[in-house]
C-alpha cells in the first residue's frame, strides 16, 4: 500500500457488495490520478469491470494490491521508455540473468569473468538456460534446418558479410523448424541448442572445415580466417563468446523482450535481436575499432589516428562504456588472454597505444569492442568478425531473456506514446 493511502483503504464506503472498489479508491491506493489507473488497464497491468448500473468501473482489491506491492509503473506522461530514467513499470524490467555492478558483472550471481575462465560458451549458456552444469556439451545442428539455412545463406551477393548471412540463416532454420510455435521451456530449449550451431555451421568456411559436433568456437574460427587455429587463440574466441552472453538490457535484448512478450516464437526473438544490433552504436562497434587499429599499425603510432577522430569530434573506438568507471572487465580478460597469442602481440600493443595516447585528453578505458578489434585484426578476420561473435554468443543471451518473458504477462511490454502531433479537427486533406 502506498503511503497516504491508509485512509482510504479500511473505510467500505467506495467498496461494493461483492468486495470490488471503485476508480477512486482503487487510484488512491495506488497514489495515481484516475486518467493514470486507466492507462493501466488499456496496458494490461490491471484488470477492471463495469459497475452495476454502468457508471464507472470497479477493480480487484488483491489485484490492485499486487500492483502496489511490484512498485506501481509510470504514468504515460512520464514514462522515459527502458532508458528513461524512470523508477517504476517496466523501465525497470526484472529479470535473474545479469547483474552490473561496480566495474563487475554477474551471470546469476556468479562473476561472468570467472566463468569465461573456467568453463566453455556451450557450458555456460546450458547452465544460464537450466541452471544445470553440463561438462563437455556440444550442440549440434539437425541436418533439415542447416541445409536450409546454409542453401538461403549461400544465395546472398558474394560481398555480403557473415553477419547478413546469419540474419538469414535464422529465418530459414525457423521454417523447417515446425515445432518453432511451441513456447514450453523444453521446446524452446530444443530450438535454442540447435539454432546456434545451425547459425555457426551455416557460415561459408574460410578455412578447412571443421567436424560437426565439435567446439563451437573452434567451428566458428573456421568460418572467420583462413588462418590455422591455435589452442591460445580458440582460447580467445571462446572465452570471448562466454563474455558476451548477455550483459543485461542492452538494445537488442530489450528488442528480444519485446518480441518474445508479444509470444513470438524463439527464432523471431532472435531475429529481434539481430534487427537491433546493425547498427554503429551497439554490434557493429568492434568493426569500427578493428579498423582503427589496422590504421594505427599501417602508420606506426596512434597518435596521428586519435588526433584524427579528435579533430572530427568523434568518439574514439573501442574506449569506454556507460557501465564502467574503470576498465571494461571483459576486455581485461580477453587481453590477458591475447597476450599469450604471439600473432596478437602487433594489434595488442596498437591497442595499448591507442589507450595510453587518449588518456592524455579524457580518463576512458578500453572496452570489449577494442579487445574483439584486437582479435580480428591479428588473425586475418573481417572486419564483421567481431560482430559476428557478439551475434552468436548473443543469441545465447537473448534465449535466456526470452524464457523468462513468456513467464511474464503477455503484452505486458507496452508502453503508451505520448502524441505531440495535430490536434484532432483537422480538415480531410
Amino acid at each position: 500500500m502506498t503511503e497516504g493511502s491508509a485512509d482510504l483503504a479500511g473505510t467500505g464506503a467506495d467498496r461494493g457488495d461483492d468486495g470490488r472498489i471503485s476508480t477512486r479508491e482503487a487510484a488512491g491506493r495506488l497514489g495515481v490520478k484516475p486518467e493514470t489507473l486507466y492507462a493501466y488497464v488499456s496496458r494490461g497491468l490491471l484488470g477492471s469491470r463495469r459497475a452495476v448500473g454502468g457508471r464507472g468501473s470497479t477493480f480487484d482489491p488483491a489485484e490492485v494490491e499486487a500492483l502496489a506491492r511490484r512498485g506501481r509503473p509510470a504514468p504515460p506522461e512520464s514514462a522515459g521508455g527502458p532508458s528513461g530514467g524512470t523508477a517504476d513499470g517496466w523501465a525497470q524490467v526484472r529479470t535473474g540473468i545479469t547483474l552490473i555492478d561496480t566495474d563487475r558483472y554477474y551471470f546469476r550471481g556468479v562473476d561472468a569473468v570467472a566463468l569465461a575462465g573456467a568453463y566453455s560458451f556451450e557450458e555456460v549458456a546450458e547452465w544460464l538456460w537450466t541452471g544445470v552444469l553440463r561438462r563437455g556439451v556440444r550442440f549440434t545442428a539437425p541436418p533439415q534446418p542447416l541445409a536450409a539455412a546454409r542453401r538461403t545463406a549461400a544465395s546472398l551477393p558474394a560481398d555480403c558479410g557473415p553477419v547478413d548471412r546469419l540474419r538469414v540463416a535464422v529465418i530459414a532454420a525457423a521454417t523447417a523448424d515446425p515445432l518453432r510455435f511451441d513456447l514450453s521451456q523444453e521446446a524452446v530449449l530444443g530450438s535454442a541448442r540447435a539454432l546456434i550451431p545451425t547459425l555457426v555451421d551455416a557460415l561459408p568456411p574460410a578455412g578447412q572445415p571443421q567436424r560437426a559436433g565439435g567446439p563451437l568456437a573452434r567451428r566458428l574460427w573456421s568460418r572467420l580466417t583462413a588462418r590455422p587455429s591455435d589452442e591460445a587463440s580458440l582460447r580467445v574466441l571462446d572465452a570471448g563468446l562466454v563474455l558476451l552472453i548477455d550483459h543485461d538490457l542492452a538494445a537488442s535484448t530489450l528488442a528480444a523482450r519485446v518480441a518474445a512478450s508479444a509470444r513470438a516464437n524463439p527464432y523471431a526473438v532472435v531475429s529481434a535481436g539481430l534487427g537491433a544490433l546493425d547498427g554503429p552504436l551497439h554490434g557493429q562497434a568492434s568493426a569500427l575499432a578493428h579498423r582503427m587499429l589496422v590504421e594505427v599499425l599501417e602508420r606506426g603510432s596512434a597518435g596521428p589516428v586519435v588526433a584524427e577522430y579528435l579533430r572530427a569530434g568523434q568518439r574514439i573506438p573501442g574506449l569506454g562504456h556507460r557501465h564502467y568507471q574503470g576498465e571494461d572487465p571483459r576486455a581485461r580478460l580477453l587481453f590477458t588472454l591475447l597476450d599469450q597469442v604471439p600473432a596478437a602481440a602487433g594489434a595488442l600493443a596498437a591497442a595499448r597505444d591507442v589507450v595510453a595516447t587518449a588518456a592524455r585528453h579524457s580518463p576512458l578505458h578500453a572496452n570489449v569492442d577494442l579487445a574483439l578489434g584486437v582479435l580480428s585484426a591479428s588473425s586475418g578476420m573481417p572486419v564483421q568478425a567481431g560482430e559476428t561473435v557478439f551475434a552468436v554468443a548473443r543469441t545465447a543471451g537473448w534465449i535466456a531473456h526470452a524464457l523468462e518473458e513468456y513467464g511474464e504477462r503477455p503484452l505486458r511490454m507496452r508502453p503508451d506514446g505520448s502524441y505531440d502531433g495535430p490536434r484532432p479537427g483537422r480538415p480531410l486533406p
